[in-house]
């Protein structure tokens, strides 16, 4: 069984080094992606204070694919270069939006969500996707997720056989 943290953090830093552990012994040893993205899902649903979706979008060489993910269902498809998610898998940098209603060409999956962060996964130069976590409350992201999140998101890329998505 997976133990998800469950108790009061002294810093935001000690919750992301507590969650990037348990995901890091949770994909150890597992190459299946999409076994290892639900679970990460799953962590960061139950982890992560102030959020209502954290999941994954996979690209298929043309477009962003909904992967697993903890929330109410989204939307499937997002071309590059589209809404938070595909900006942020056209420039393969993470994109933090404090606001998503003013973000231009923002794709509305869920009209709760109020702000954004997009860590785009990318292994030898080539886009895998992008993880993804949405919250309910404006400018809820800070430098502090941004770097936990990318390191999250490096745990699960390096664990993983990638060969059946490519």
């Amino acid at each position: 069984m997976i133990e998800i943290p469950q108790r009061e953090w002294a810093s935001d830093e000690d919750r992301y080094a507590d969650v990037l552990r348990t995901v890091a012994s949770t994909v150890l040893g597992e190459t299946n992606a999409v076994a290892n993205m639900a679970n990460t899902a799953a962590i960061l649903g139950h982890t992560l204070p102030n959020i209502n979706w954290a999941g994954f979008y996979l690209f298929d060489g043309t477009e962003l694919v909904l992967g697993p993910f903890w929330g109410k269902p989204a939307c499937i498809r997002i071309a590059l270069g589209k809404g938070v998610c595909g900006t942020a898998a056209g420039q393969r940098q993470t994109v933090v939006v404090d606001d998503v209603e003013s973000f231009p060409g923002h794709i509305a999956c869920d009209a709760a969500s109020r702000s954004e962060i997009v860590v785009p996964m990318v292994r030898d130069g080539a886009l895998l996707g992008v993880l993804d976590v949405d919250s309910p409350l404006p400018a809820r992201f800070a430098e502090v997720d941004r770097v936990g999140l990318e390191a999250i998101a490096a745990a699960v890329v390096g664990a993983c056989d990638w060969s059946r998505f490519s």
